[in-house]
Order: structure tokens, then sequence, then C-alpha cells
């Protein structure tokens, strides 16, 4: 009797076969605090950068990705609440997130043409943007700008 406790197991053996709800643990929520606590590691390193090396281009183009695809998965978000007529609620939070597109395309742009003036001015923007995240020094993010300057130029290729 001890595997009870999984209804579709249960069920298996018995001849029914009724299968419980399907949680997907990367929501797109969950993915967009992710890519927000990365970005602020990515601004925190390029502060300390004082010349335009391979790493500082990684960082940046890695903040052009991570704001993309914050812009990308906005729609999935509201899509719940879209379907329960929330449409103030869906709207609100669509406002809140628009910039994210507007500047990764700024972003994209600056990073691809080595323009490290726009680049400049864009970080304090975006630190305004994610100031109530906040990073420990302990984190488990790593380093996850490596070889984003390659990705962000095979993107723009495709």
């Amino acid at each position: 009797m001890g595997l009870l406790y999984n209804r579709a197991i249960v069920n298996f053996y018995f001849g029914e076969l009724t299968l419980s709800r399907l949680i997907n643990p990367d929501s797109v929520g969950k993915e967009r605090t992710r890519l927000s606590k990365a970005i602020v590691l990515c601004i925190r390193e390029l502060a300390k950068q004082k010349q335009v090396t391979q790493d500082a281009k990684d960082q940046a183009a890695y903040i052009a990705l991570a704001l993309q695809a914050i812009a990308d998965g906005i729609d999935a978000s509201v899509a719940a609440w879209e379907k329960r007529d929330y449409w103030v609620k869906a709207d609100k939070f669509r406002m809140e997130w628009m910039w994210s597109g507007q500047y990764a395309v700024k972003m994209k742009e600056a990073v691809l043409t080595d323009d490290w003036a726009t680049i400049a001015t864009l970080m304090p923007k975006l630190a305004e943007k994610f100031n109530k995240i906040e990073v420990s020094d302990n984190h488990r993010l790593g380093a996850p700008w490596s070889s984003a300057y390659k990705l962000l130029a095979l993107h723009q290729k495709i």
C-alpha cells in the first residue's frame, strides 16, 4: 500500500488511468526572476570594468539577450489573467515591463556596433529598473554571460 500516495499509479493498477495535473517548475515568472538577478550581476561586473574586454562584451550581450527573453515572456505571463478576464491587471503588467523590449533593442544595437557610450548611458537606467532586486555575494548564478557575444552575433545573422 506504499504506492497509494499517487492516484495515477493506483488507478493504473486498477485499470482506470487518470493523470494528475502537471506543474511546470520552470515558469516564465521564475525565469524572469532568474534573468533579472543575472542582469543585476552583469551590471555590477560591468561597473568594475576599466576597459572593454571580451568579458565586458559578453556581459553587455548577455544583458541584451536577457532583456529580450524577459520581453518575450510577458505575453505568456499575462495569458492566465486574460483567460480569467483580468484585462486591467494584464495591461498594467505589460506596461510595467514594456521597457524591457525597448532597452533590449537599444542594447543589442549598441553591443553589435561597439557603441560603448550608449551602453554606458543605458547601464544606470537599467540599474534603476532593477534597483529592488538583491543578489547576494554568495549567489549560485555563476557567470551566465560566457559566450553571450557570439550568441548575440549569431542571432543577428539569423
